[in-house]
């Protein structure tokens, strides 16, 4: 669905974008394990993704995107893990996940000066759908994560309101859903490039499960150009000089800004507790390395990770039982999904770059999306990838 605002300074573009036809994924694969349908985290079964994109007259250039493990977290509540694999940065919500061992209600990404506003969305939509909470119910804990897209973006505007959230959780559904720069992911970069909302998921041999897992990130790490690598082939150095920034008056990039953040949400089938799910995110740390992060002082890297299949189901308020039947234990199979969310990180981190498109933002800065045929002549005279 498509709403246009006009405005006497310019037009503002406001796009709510849910499940859409099948779109071309990263256009090659690489690792152990095939891909799902989708190349994403939506293969995981029961998962639900949407993206609110707000792009309004020079300055606006952000916006939301919401992932639900199921239709109601609230009464089937997933088990869950949070790593803060470098806390410079905000997600709420993640004390509890520790404490409990679950995760209750939809992870919302968004900017990082209006992490307050979508909170307070995510409480609206679930007062809405469960009117009891707060009053003969326990109360939500919103799961928001930010990064900060002041470059492209007036952050201060706080563009991104309350009930565009509302609307936005009602919008998630599973299927093929839009990446790069789109939704949280509309005013990020990374590697000097334009960058956003990648996904990307690995499926398991039947020997090994058959489970799938899948990522999406919110791509804004902002690390150095010459760092980037993509499966093994020195990319961001082969680029050193093009394809630059562009600021039409001088500009001291430092801090958070220099740094950047990245926010990773893995997902799965498996039937994992949250001591497995600890250990299976901090295998996208590994997938983040790959692609040359190395998370900076700056950094705000976090991650979170829930399994679709492990329920704490609510039989009524303040009553939850805890998941019946076992968990995986075979190490066999947890190796291979340790090695699966490194992939599917890796993939997903791709993703977002070769998905994104150029931008011009706040201050007439302009970032540049990747070369797209100029990488892949390189991948494929590296013989990183085949013909």
């Amino acid at each position: 669905m498509r709403r246009a605002v006009t405005t006497i300074a310019a037009v503002a573009l406001l796009t709510l974008a849910v499940a859409q036809p099948a779109r071309a994924v990263l256009p090659f694969h690489f690792g152990f394990f095939a891909s799902g349908p989708l190349d994403g985290i939506t293969d995981v079964p029961g998962v639900r993704v949407a993206n609110l994109t707000k792009i309004e007259g020079r300055s606006i250039r952000t916006g939301a995107t919401a992932i639900l493990p199921n239709a109601d977290p609230w009464i089937d509540k997933v088990s869950a893990a949070f790593v803060g694999f470098n806390g410079n940065g905000e997600m709420t919500g993640t004390h509890w996940i520790r404490q409990s061992g679950y995760l209750e209600e939809p992870i919302v990404l968004t900017d990082t000066l209006d992490v307050g506003r979508a909170d307070d969305g995510v409480v609206s939509w679930m007062i809405a759908t469960h009117p009891q909470v707060g009053r003969t119910d326990d109360v939500p804990l919103p799961v928001v994560a930010e990064c900060d897209d002041q470059l492209l973006n007036d952050i201060q505007a706080r563009a991104v309101s309350p009930a565009d959230i509302v609307r936005l959780l009602d919008s998630a559904k599973g299927g093929q859903f839009a990446r790069g720069s789109v939704g949280a992911g509309t005013g990020m970069r990374a590697f000097g490039f334009k960058a956003g909302i990648g996904s990307a998921s690995r499926v398991l041999p039947a020997a090994l499960g058959g489970y799938t897992v899948g990522v999406l990130v919110n791509d804004n790490t902002s690390s150095s150009r010459d760092a980037l690598n993509v499966v093994g082939v020195p990319v961001g150095a082969m680029l050193r000089n093009r394809y630059r920034t562009k600021f039409p008056k001088r500009v001291t990039l430092g801090g958070r800004l220099a740094s950047g953040s990245i926010i990773i949400v893995v997902a799965t089938d498996a039937p994992l507790n949250s001591r497995q799910l600890h250990a299976l995110a901090l295998r996208a740390g590994l997938g983040m390395g790959r692609t040359g992060l190395t998370s900076d002082v700056g950094s705000g890297d976090l991650f979170v990770a829930f399994s679709t299949t492990r329920v704490h189901r609510q039989l009524h308020p303040f009553d939850i039982q805890a998941p019946a039947g076992r968990t995986v234990d075979r190490e066999a199979s947890m190796n291979a999904l340790y090695r699966a969310t490194a992939e599917a990180t890796q993939a997903a981190i791709y993703d977002a770059l070769f998905e994104a498109k150029t931008m011009t933002g706040r201050n007439g800065v302009t970032t540049f999306g990747l070369p797209v045929p100029l990488v892949l002549k390189m991948l494929r005279a590296a013989h990183a990838i085949a013909e």
